[in-house]
């Protein structure tokens, strides 16, 4: 889980963000919230509850009403949100900044932005970004790729050859996120997303080459930074004693945090092709979410057939 977010990280994610005051200062403020703070009490005064750790933003409302002010109110108002733990300022819709605001910030050196997006979608990108970047996080071993726009998690013990059938899966036109180690936050109580770490970012190790450069071979379009994971795939090793699910009507799924994930489990043995076993799997799999389910339409002709059996059954008794 990281704990903090720096404000230069904010600004490189969020470009309609303009600096006007307190540049030297993005790497040394920092965000541990992602709750803004929209201070109109505190222009009347109140600062009883003041959240003095998160991002300030000021819209219209709060630079129209600060307007009123005479500038001795307007100073003392500031100051006293000008805290050495307030990240920083920002001010929507290209309005006019006050300058008791500016030189409040540069008291306690704190930068200040201007925005000319709207005050409700700024603030919902801000929190967007501040939600992932707070978000706790682990580290899963496997393998994570786009197949048909699904992000699909492929795990299983070392050497099933996960990288090697991902490799497969990405020149059959499919994207790679993250080989090995996938880095996963939760970002709302359905979603989990998957992201490789820095280190390994758009990188692969295939075992007798070494580590290849997926974006460098294949071009941009073979790889993509995140992606939600939908399905998980476990490889094992077959195993003829095993008991496999052959006809789909075993549903079983993961729980990665507070989310369960579907999971499907390919049996791996010398000629089977899991690219494309994997990607039938990934379309049968959206198939299901939009409302065909092969297996119910098998047991439904199943019940059909055994059926029309027993009525031929009757009428040859009868004769």
């Amino acid at each position: 889980m990281v704990e903090a977010v720096k404000v230069s990280e904010l600004v490189k994610d969020v470009p309609s963000l303009k600096i006007v005051e307190g540049k030297e200062y993005l790497n040394e403020k920092v965000i541990n919230t992602s709750d803004i703070s929209r201070p109109g009490l505190e222009l009347t005064g109140y600062f009883d509850f003041y959240p003095k750790n998160r991002i300030q933003l000021l819209g219209r409302t709060e630079i129209s009403y600060s307007a009123r002010l005479d500038h001795d109110l307007r100073e003392r108002v500031f100051n006293k949100m000008a805290t050495p733990e307030t990240p920083c300022f920002i001010v929507s819709r290209g309005l006019p900044i006050p300058s008791e605001l500016l030189e409040a910030a540069d008291k306690e050196n704190i930068p200040v932005f201007s925005s000319n997006m709207a005050t409700t979608h700024l603030s919902s990108v801000i929190t967007q970004f501040l939600d992932e970047q707070l978000a706790l996080r682990k580290s899963m071993h496997g393998v994570l790729v786009e197949i048909y726009g699904m992000g699909v998690l492929i795990v299983g013990n070392s050497g099933v050859g996960k990288s090697e059938t991902a490799l497969d899966l990405i020149k059959r036109g499919h994207r790679l996120i993250a080989d090995d180690r996938v880095d996963v936050y939760q970002k709302d109580d359905k979603t989990v997303v998957g992201e490789a770490p820095k280190i390994l970012k758009h990188l692969m190790e295939i075992r007798g080459i070494g580590i290849i450069d997926v974006m460098s071979l294949f071009g941009a379009g073979a790889v993509k930074n995140s992606t939600e994971i939908k399905l998980i795939i476990r490889l094992q090793n077959w195993d003829p004693k095993a008991n496999y699910d052959r006809l789909g009507f075993n549903e079983k799924t993961q729980e990665i945090f507070e989310v369960d994930v579907p999971q499907v489990t390919v049996p791996v043995k010398v000629g089977r092709n899991l690219a494309i076993i994997i990607e039938v799997a990934a379309m049968n799999f959206r198939a299901k979410k939009m409302g065909y389910d092969a297996s119910q339409k098998f047991e439904q002709n199943l019940t059909e057939l055994i059926s029309d059996n027993s009525k031929k059954s009757e009428g040859e008794n009868k004769k």
